[in-house]
């Protein structure tokens, strides 16, 4: 497994996870580390690791895996910067590289994935003495939907974290995945049916 070098510890607080970056900073930054200023990698590790996490843990069950492939995924940042090549934001081009290195490493793993989109049958709805009586606090929505997302499929996963917890557009989540952003709208429609059915509505505030 590749290494990236990791950041000392800073005084500044990490950027908080999902939060939203300046573009033209990301830029310079990548600009920077093209020339091998490790203070520049550093920096981008720091903004961009929480986010990392949280997509990776969503997106890869064995625990081990996510460590694995967060790593692989700023070794490339550090060693390829050059191949930004400036057509979309950084983000979009370093949660790319993330989502890439995720399907390899569930494409590894023993265990069965989530059905596709188009078996919604073999998913039944959640058995409704199971479901809130309440309106779902915003606490509670989260915790809900980070459960039923682990019986998507892992597109269907990285579509509804990407838009819901990262921020992303359709057609930068199409460039993330590499399909076209029709497909993104496709991905997400059955995704938000699974999700509905599931909590019998109660999510609709969230989706």
């Amino acid at each position: 497994m590749n290494t990236a070098p990791t950041p000392q510890p800073s005084s500044r607080p990490a950027a908080a996870a999902g939060g939203l970056h300046d573009d033209a900073e990301d830029r310079r930054l990548v600009a920077c580390v093209c020339a091998h200023e490790l203070a520049a990698f550093e920096s981008l590790y720091r903004r961009y690791h929480p986010r990392l996490c949280r997509f990776l843990h969503r997106m890869l069950r064995p625990e081990h895996l996510v460590e694995e492939v967060l790593d692989d995924t700023l070794y490339v940042v550090w060693k390829q910067a050059e191949r930004f090549n400036g057509t979309s934001k950084v983000s979009t081009w370093i949660f790319a590289i993330a989502y890439r290195k995720a399907l390899k490493a569930l494409s590894r793993h023993e265990d069965p994935l989530p059905g596709s989109a188009e078996d919604d049958a073999d998913h039944p709805a959640a058995d409704p003495s199971e479901r809130p009586e309440a309106r779902m606090s915003l606490t509670q929505a989260r915790a809900a939907i980070d459960t039923a997302l682990r019986g998507l499929s892992a597109d269907q996963r990285a579509a509804v974290e990407l838009t819901y917890f990262h921020g992303f557009s359709y057609p930068e989540i199409a460039q993330i995945v590499d399909c076209p952003t029709d497909t993104v709208k496709t991905r997400m429609f059955h995704a938000r049916k699974r999700l509905r059915t599931a909590f019998g509505g109660q999510l609709d505030d969230w989706l």
